[in-house]
């Protein structure tokens, strides 16, 4: 009898059940395992007062990338499409396979927007953004001490 009282119970929705099932639900339809909906790290380093963002997207051509700067905001997105197509005697099977992203940063002022420079080489992307030089005299650094 104690047996039928716990299969009974499982068998019950519980509260937690509701909590738990619409995140289920709602990640299992992106397919996070299929790699389709994921965003690349970025590193953003400074050296000297010009800005190095970096971005690893292994697989991808320089052409996949589009880069646009437009009112401080420097907007890197990528898309790729792949169709692949097995033909049989007995069937014809296609399998399409599209990827994309988008990330969008606030660039500083003091960036020059006219020598912003973009390689793409060995799945690592590399935006460089060069400070004005007005800027770089301005940005100098100093020991202060504690009085």
């Amino acid at each position: 009898m104690t047996n039928s009282l716990t299969r009974q119970a499982s068998l019950m929705p519980t509260i937690f059940d509701d909590l738990v099932n619409p995140w289920t639900d709602l990640l299992s339809n992106f397919r996070l395992s299929s790699g389709n909906f994921s965003v690349p790290a970025v590193n953003i380093t400074t050296q000297n007062g010009d800005y190095t963002i970096t971005m690893a997207v292994p697989g991808m051509k320089k052409d996949d990338f589009k880069i646009d700067f437009d009112d401080n905001l420097l907007t890197i997105s990528c898309s790729k499409e792949e169709s692949k197509e097995d033909k049989n005697s007995r069937f014809t099977r296609k399998e399409y396979n599209y990827s994309s992203f988008s990330r969008t940063f606030t660039i500083p002022n003091e960036v020059n927007a006219d020598k912003i420079d973009a390689h793409y080489e060995n799945g690592l992307l590399s935006i460089k953004l060069p400070s004005r030089e007005e800027y770089k005299k301005l940005s100098t650094s100093k020991h202060i001490p504690i009085k």
